[in-house]
């Protein structure tokens, strides 16, 4: 299994960091390689959406919200292809400074993928370090902003 953990600290209030970072429809603002980000259906903490990535990829992921004990969960649906396995926490924790906001992925790929576990690690973590600072920029302009 391939395991992943990317962190990034965003000077804002943890109420804004946690709400602004999971706020799906703005994924494709966040991330720099999904062209849609659309919420399918939100039942209490659940929310059911649909992402499509630059290369013309979409998959359903579902992503439940503890707002109040500081993370979130997600797990990707269908089509799994070409992971056979893939989970997602996100931890959020205050600390000098701001919102420490950490990435933990663990998965396997499908035997079929054109990729390995490791190789899909080094993509995971090279992409979660740009997307990271890509949702500090935008949370701490908008925190700015607003304020």
């Amino acid at each position: 299994m391939a395991h992943t953990v990317n962190s990034i600290v965003i000077n804002a209030p943890y109420e804004k960091v946690f709400d602004l970072s999971n706020d799906i429809s703005r994924w494709k603002e966040y991330f720099k390689e999904y062209t849609g980000s659309e919420v399918i259906k939100t039942e209490g903490n659940k929310i059911t959406f649909r992402l499509t990535h630059e290369n013309g990829n979409s998959w359903i992921s579902y992503r439940l919200l503890f707002k109040e004990d500081k993370f979130a969960y997600a797990s990707r649906v269908e089509p799994m292809f070409p992971f056979g396995y893939m989970k997602i926490i996100w931890l959020y924790r205050k600390v000098e400074g701001g919102v420490e906001m950490t990435w933990i992925q663990d998965f396997t790929m499908d035997s079929k993928a054109k990729f390995s576990d490791e190789q899909v690690e080094g993509m995971i973590n090279k992409h979660s370090a740009e997307n990271l600072k890509n949702f500090k920029a935008i949370i701490e302009e908008e925190v700015k902003v607003k304020a």
